[in-house]
């Protein structure tokens, strides 16, 4: 094939020897802040970023954004652009020790009349006592901090810290950005890799956002023949699968659930299996999963369709006898099964409903037709006096009330109408209809004696 960016020698791409010992991803890395690609929405005019550029100074920031979206490199670019000195630490390799020696250094900056920029990456794993310890020095503008996560700060952050900053989203890199990144590299590599337009594609997909991940596996393939274009086939054989961003720990956990509860409940399997596969695919454990999806049957199906609680319940169990992936096959049925179902929420808005009024008419006594008198005193005092058994009353219903003495009756079921809830509806307008027969009849033989 044609090489479009430089000559061919023996056969193989012709690569900058200067630069062959460094990562691609790092080679390739912007130098200026117009060559950052994905982020542009953060450097439009009007938003923050380019406020604070217009005026030549930084307030304190958290990055947060999925890998390979350019934290690390925003951060070296604004501290660049300012002209300002930059002292970078890794929250996974440092403590305390380092966070003090960052200080005085800053110190010292700061002397010379610098406004020193201190970067930590994977701020979120330092812990809650190291986050604590950078506040004094935020907060007196010995540093202005620029911390870089993966994780939502709501989650990951101490509320003091990120009260204390900016929080500034990136966004996984889109196909067009990372078509760009794709274009630069084989500038860099020297040539364009042979893959057919599928292909290139597909390596674009399989990139999954991660602009980093992208540079890594051109660099693995830049030592492919040039004499014939690789379809989508043969690039899925020459590259190792990339393993979903996923984390049981953190906010891609709650994310996904949460997307797969809500698929459910909107009634859209083929959404709620997408949503499934990937917590699977991702690690989740299927306990996990299935005690969800028991859930989802209780709260959003209910007595809608009672069988859809037996259904996950027996789901869960075969996921214990078989395991996976054997196991799994009966998490995907349940989860059709679930979002298939007629829904209704009325048992968990009744159970609410009642909590209610349970904390609030929390000290009243039953009724004292209906309490058990099994001895004489309490016969006495009238317990069990006028209690009607419903077994020999006509219909079987007695109509007698059951709510304490003092406090008006009260509704918290209301059924839907979808599914079986239709006959409960039903057979609860009759049950009203019939008790009030019963107190009507039962005032006219109080008022004929």
């Amino acid at each position: 094939m044609a090489d479009l960016f430089g000559t061919e020698e023996a056969g193989r791409p012709r690569a900058a020897a200067a630069e062959e010992g460094r990562p691609l991803a790092d080679r390739l890395r912007p130098t200026r802040l117009s060559d950052l690609v994905g982020q542009e929405h953060l450097l439009k005019e009007g938003a923050p970023l380019a406020r604070m550029l217009a005026r030549r100074r930084l307030a304190s920031m958290i990055l947060w954004g999925p890998p390979g979206s350019g934290k690390t490199t925003l951060a070296r670019l604004l501290a660049r652009e300012l002209g300002e000195p930059m002292l970078e630490l890794s929250a996974v390799m440092s403590g305390v020790a380092d966070l003090r020696k960052a200080f005085q250094e800053a110190r010292r900056l700061r002397a010379r009349g610098g406004r020193p920029i201190l970067f930590i990456d994977e701020i979120h794993r330092f812990n809650r006592a190291q986050q604590d310890g950078l506040l004094h020095e935020v907060e007196d503008g010995t540093v202005t901090l620029i911390g870089a996560t993966t994780e939502n700060p709501s989650f990951a952050l101490n509320p003091a810290l990120v009260s204390r900053c900016h929080v500034l989203i990136l966004e996984r890199l889109c196909q067009e950005a990372l078509a760009i990144l794709l274009e630069r590299a084989e500038r860099a590599i020297g040539y364009r890799l042979p893959l057919t337009e599928e292909a290139r594609r597909r390596l674009l997909d399989l990139a999954d956002g991660d602009g980093r991940y992208l540079l890594n596996m051109v660099e693995s393939l830049a030592d492919l023949p040039p004499d014939r274009d690789i379809a989508p086939a043969g690039l899925a054989e020459l590259l190792q699968k990339r393993m979903p961003v996923y984390d049981r720990a953190y906010e891609a956990h709650f994310n996904l659930v949460s997307a797969l509860h809500k698929s459910v409940r909107g009634s859209d399997p083929d959404a709620a299996l997408y949503w499934l596969c990937r917590m699977l695919d991702g690690g989740e454990d299927p306990r996990y999963l299935a005690r969800r999806l028991i859930r989802i049957a209780y709260e959003d199906v209910g007595l809608a369709d009672p069988a859809a609680a037996l259904h996950a319940i027996a789901a869960a169990e075969t996921w214990e006898r078989l395991g996976s992936p054997e196991g799994e096959l009966a998490l995907v049925q349940v989860t059709i099964y679930l979002a298939l179902a007629p829904k209704s929420n009325a048992a968990h808005l009744a159970h609410e409903a009642a909590m209610r009024a349970a904390r609030e008419h929390g000290s009243l006594m039953p009724p004292s037709h209906i309490l058990n008198a099994p001895t004489r005193l309490m016969k006495k005092l009238g317990y069990g006096e006028g209690y009607i058994y419903d077994h020999d009353a006509p219909d079987r219903f007695s109509g007698q009330n059951y709510f304490p003495e003092g406090m008006a009756r009260e509704r918290y079921y209301a059924p839907t109408g979808e599914g079986a809830e239709k006959r409960l509806k039903a057979r609860l307008e009759e049950l009203a209809r019939l008790r009030a027969e019963r107190r009507a009849a039962g005032r006219r033989k109080t008022d004929d004696g």
